[in-house]
């Protein structure tokens, strides 16, 4: 029973905690938008080109017995994995180094801020031309795009760790390597997580993109191209662009709860319930 003045969402917040409270108020905002989607298709008040939410949804289950959509899901998560693994342990140590010797930062900073707004996809035909391998091409892309939010985010996670906790540990007779691996690296760590975060939804994006321009991909962007020419084509591709974005929020919900689960003590320190 309830205290008077209790609002009933607020009993339900706190019996499911914050973070099942946040769950629940987005599952209740999702089923709102799909619910008046599919009203409003049956009502004919969207396009007739448009599918009711209850078709699309059908036929994303139905893509789940298909071998091609399924294979073509694996390929392009291999790529992804490849691109982003190979970014990761490439980039990260620049980072680092970057963020360690502001001189050098300072040297290569022109040539980073002049590739990093180039469009990736616009790379496509000179990876084409570099690689002569539709794999390798793909590879090639996913690393130029996962890049810049990785290596931007390890130089400034490094660069503003504590100066005092640095200087304590130097006082106590500490060399660079100590004070970066028992201080500037578990401050940066956090940081560059939330850069690998960013980096694998942009990958995933660009792997698909890829996959719709590249000659001999395989993947999801190839099962989509292929879906554009089939029955219900419009039904099939949306569908697919659903699992597309379903795997995107899977991808970024593992890394946020990779970074709760890792540094515990940085969303406690923050204030945000772990």
């Amino acid at each position: 029973m309830t205290a008077p003045g209790t609002r009933p969402g607020t009993v339900l917040g706190g019996m499911l905690g914050g973070r099942g409270a946040r769950i629940l108020r987005g599952a209740v905002g999702i089923a709102v938008f799909l619910g008046v989607a599919e009203a409003a298709a049956r009502a004919g008040l969207l396009d007739d080109a448009v599918p009711p939410v209850s078709e699309i949804l059908a036929q994303a289950v139905a893509l789940l017995g298909d071998p091609q959509f399924t294979g073509g899901v694996a390929d392009t998560l291999q790529r992804w994995a490849y691109g982003l693994a190979l970014t990761i342990v490439a980039v990260i140590p620049a980072g680092i180094a970057l963020g360690s010797f502001p001189a050098a930062e300072r040297v290569l900073r022109p040539i980073i801020e002049f590739l990093r707004p180039i469009p990736s996809i616009a790379l496509i035909p000179l990876a084409i031309l570099f690689f002569q391998d539709a794999l390798l091409a793909e590879i090639g892309i996913i690393i130029y795009a996962s890049t810049w939010p990785i290596l931007i985010n390890t130089i400034y996670a490094v660069r503003e760790v504590d100066p005092v906790a640095k200087e304590t540990m130097r006082s106590f007779g500490f060399g660079p390597g100590a004070v970066l691996w028992r201080v500037a690296l578990p401050s940066a760590a956090p940081f560059i997580l939330t850069g690998v975060r960013i980096s694998a939804s942009i990958a995933l994006i660009v792997a698909i993109s890829t996959e719709l321009f590249v000659p001999g991909a395989e993947g999801l962007g190839t099962f989509l191209i292929s879906a554009q020419s089939g029955t219900d084509a419009i039904i099939l591709v949306v569908a697919t662009a659903v699992w597309a974005g379903f795997i995107g929020l899977a991808i970024n919900a593992a890394f946020v709860a990779a970074g709760r689960r890792l540094f515990r003590w940085h969303h406690a320190r923050g204030g945000e319930a772990v």
